[in-house]
């Protein structure tokens, strides 16, 4: 098993919940719940019970049907079908695919309750709103998200751990690593670009040091999620899937943001909004949402009809936009050494957004116009690519909007960061800007490498 952050989550919950809460790992299709959370059984508990509910045999499915007015009974006969003898407050009950069978989650309420064992679920949730309509959700719940792997994990994963704490180290210290570990950490990051943070398909491009394997890992996974949008879309299968199959043309524009008038005549954000959620609930897609005017509590200015839609794995980004030919090992060559004509910017940008969104912030972005320099000028279009809440040491840790501009190439302007820093004044605290260049700092402003985006 890789080493996932998630891990630790995991540990904290245990630590603070003490059996008084469950807890759900929720995350899109191939993005490891089951392989972190039988991990963490087998290390922190002396023994478990895993129960995958695509497969759980039918005498267990009727254990949760007939015997649910009686936990003695209902443990008892679950560990005579387990053969397991569990001892009670060191062992866990995995329910692995939990939405596949939703009177196990509502279940949870009370075996909590019972306070014998822990539990912890797993989900992909892209059919939680269509399989949860009769049920109680149980409160007793706590959550952690699973992404893709973040850069770091990807260092981790290659046997680059002590590059990774040293790009973390250098970026606490505001101290530009050596030039030639900065080209390496550079070339590592370009191949993770193209490999992704899927971890079947970082596995193959481990042991393979080569695309191909790796592609084919990737457009499986696409192809599955295809398959899930139509079994669990509903009635709005067909929209979530035009929205996931236009997204690498939308980002590949000059303006990033969602065009839902090009899926159709007259077609509004209205139409697909439910489409998005979905897409959005199943992890399939990071949405990065307008805010309108930008302070501490992002949302509550923000515009979801202006947004940008970003796929939750870049690597998964990379297979879709070009998969328009079986030679996938080509492209890649030719995508790595920069010989095939592509908006650079639309992988750096979701690149980004995918390792801000590991690190548990929302996405926000921001767009104004700033007034024309003469009388009967044009106005002058500005957007900051990402904007995060983060503590201001200059203000005594208080919290200030941190904007984000993201550079794909190394000659570039910060004219909207400059723009944005006098506009909004005493709100605006750390300004970054994510180029490929080394790092530097200048008053308020860090010049960050791109592979420091994952602790920005």
């Amino acid at each position: 098993m890789f080493k996932r952050k998630a891990y630790d989550m995991l540990l904290e919950w245990k630590r603070l919940s003490n059996g008084t809460t469950a807890v759900l790992v929720e995350g899109a299709r191939r993005v490891g719940k089951t392989t972190l959370v039988q991990e963490f059984a087998r290390n922190e508990y002396a023994d478990s019970i895993y129960i995958d509910f695509s497969l759980a045999p039918r005498d267990v499915l009727d254990l949760f049907r007939d015997e649910r007015d009686d936990i003695d009974t209902f443990l008892r006969m679950l560990q005579l079908n387990y053969g397991k003898r569990l001892k009670p407050r060191d062992a866990v009950i995995i329910f692995d695919e939990v939405q596949r069978f939703p009177i196990a989650r509502e279940y949870v309420k009370h075996l909590v309750a019972d306070g014998r064992f822990d539990y912890i679920e797993t989900g992909s949730l892209v059919s939680l709103r269509r399989n949860v309509a009769d049920i109680v959700i149980p409160s007793e719940e706590d959550r952690i998200k699973l992404d893709p792997l973040d850069f770091e994990e990807y260092l981790w994963a290659s046997g680059h751990e002590v590059l990774a704490d040293g790009i973390r180290d250098a970026r606490k210290a505001l101290r530009p690593l050596p030039e030639a570990v900065h080209r390496k950490a550079t070339r590592l990051f370009n191949e993770y670009m193209l490999v992704g943070g899927m971890p079947q398909a970082v596995e193959a491009f481990v042991e393979d040091g080569a695309f191909d394997r790796c592609d084919r890992v990737k457009r499986r996974t696409l192809d599955l999620y295809l398959e899930d949008i139509a079994k669990f879309g509903g009635s709005e299968a067909r929209r979530a899937r035009a929205v996931f199959l236009a997204i690498p043309g939308q980002l590949s524009a000059s303006s990033k943001r969602f065009k839902f008038s090009a899926l159709g005549k007259g077609t509004r954000y209205d139409t697909y909004e439910p489409a998005l959620d979905w897409l959005t609930d199943a992890h399939v897609v990071n949405a990065c949402i307008d805010c309108t005017d930008p302070s501490v509590g992002l949302r509550l200015t923000c515009n979801p009809a202006s947004c940008k839609c970003y796929m939750a794995d870049t690597g998964l980004l990379v297979s879709l936009a070009f998969a328009d030919g079986p030679e996938s090992g080509r492209v890649y060559r030719d995508l790595e050494f920069g010989k095939v004509s592509v908006n650079r910017g639309m992988l750096v940008g979701n690149v980004v957004a995918q390792q801000l969104h590991a690190r548990g912030y929302e996405l926000f972005y921001h767009t104004w116009n700033e007034p024309p320099t003469e009388p009967g000028g044009r106005e002058r279009p500005r957007e900051i690519d990402f904007l995060v809440s983060k503590g201001y040491s200059d203000a005594g840790g208080k919290l200030r909007i941190c904007p984000i501009e993201v550079k794909s190439s190394k000659s570039y302007s910060t004219v909207s960061l400059d723009d944005f820093a006098r506009r909004w004044g005493t709100r605006v605290g750390d300004q970054v800007v994510l180029h490929p260049k080394q790092l530097s700092v200048q008053g308020k402003r860090a010049y960050l490498p791109l592979y420091m985006s994952f602790c920005v």
